[in-house]
């Protein structure tokens, strides 16, 4: 069964003429399935947890990036539990175009569009990153300004010139990339994206960076800001600093579209 998760913002009068598409699509490709539309008086993840435990084999995360965020979050606080449920996938829907970054690296059009990718049901097995008690999937981002970075317990490195610190396991945004800028989501790394407006690299850079850009792979790193400014996850939650980051051993499976950032 098919579980679909609204976000709380699609309640408003407004997103009802494109939700009808949408679920006019799904029922032509036989994807019917329990429609779950979250408010303030419903959790996400109780309702997740307990979709799981009635035996749903596929849960859909109907929004834009706030809501793959939160969904898979849910999700994996759930298998974190039951390794069992690393089975069950995750499919989205993008409403809206806007803050729908993930669905495009994913390949996945908008709104209606995006049933079929649903229903051709292409998998892939993508990698996870974890910030203190935090998932995501694509990117953490924090400003050079005050930022050290420790990396391994080996050495630190602080940026002196302003810029941003991007943390990238799905390539998402094209703003500041280097051209031909490669990330893998299933390597188990995640790339490690330095940009400084002023200053020449300092480190070895990889991947064709610039001069004002270091990039490296990395497993597991911690971020401190001297003023306490948080690092933003997935273009949507704030996490306190200090920060840990890791890639973790358990992977998520999401129906991805042909037109993926990635093989």
């Amino acid at each position: 069964m098919h579980v679909y998760i609204y976000d709380s913002f699609l309640n408003k009068k407004r997103y009802e003429k494109v939700l009808a598409r949408v679920e006019t699509r799904i029922t032509d490709l036989g994807l019917n399935g329990k429609i779950s539309r979250m408010g303030l008086m419903k959790n996400i993840t109780s309702t997740i947890a307990n979709e799981l435990k009635r035996g749903a084999k596929t849960i859909v995360a109907v929004g834009n990036d706030a809501t793959v965020n939160q969904v898979i979050n849910a999700m994996l606080s759930q298998k974190l539990g039951n390794m069992a449920i690393g089975a069950v996938p995750l499919g989205i829907i993008p409403i809206d175009k806007n803050k729908n970054s993930i669905a495009r690296s994913l390949g996945i059009s908008w709104e209606e569009n995006a049933c079929d990718v649903l229903s051709a049901r292409r998998i892939k097995k993508l990698d996870i990153g974890t910030i203190n008690n935090y998932c995501f999937l694509a990117n953490a981002r924090i400003s050079n300004q005050a930022t050290v970075l420790e990396i391994s317990r080996k050495y630190t490195i602080e940026i002196i010139e302003p810029g941003e610190i991007n943390i990238i396991n799905l390539r998402t945004d094209e703003r500041n990339l280097p051209e031909g800028f490669n990330v893998n989501p299933q390597d188990g790394l995640f790339e490690l994206l330095i940009n400084s407006h002023k200053a020449k690299r300092f480190l070895i850079a990889l991947n064709g960076a610039s001069a004002n850009q270091s990039i490296f792979p990395l497993k597991k790193l911690t971020i401190i800001n001297k003023k306490n400014q948080p690092v933003v996850i997935d273009n949507f939650a704030e996490v306190p600093t200090p920060a840990t980051v890791n890639i973790i051993k358990q992977r998520i499976k999401i129906i991805v579209g042909k037109e993926r950032s990635f093989i």
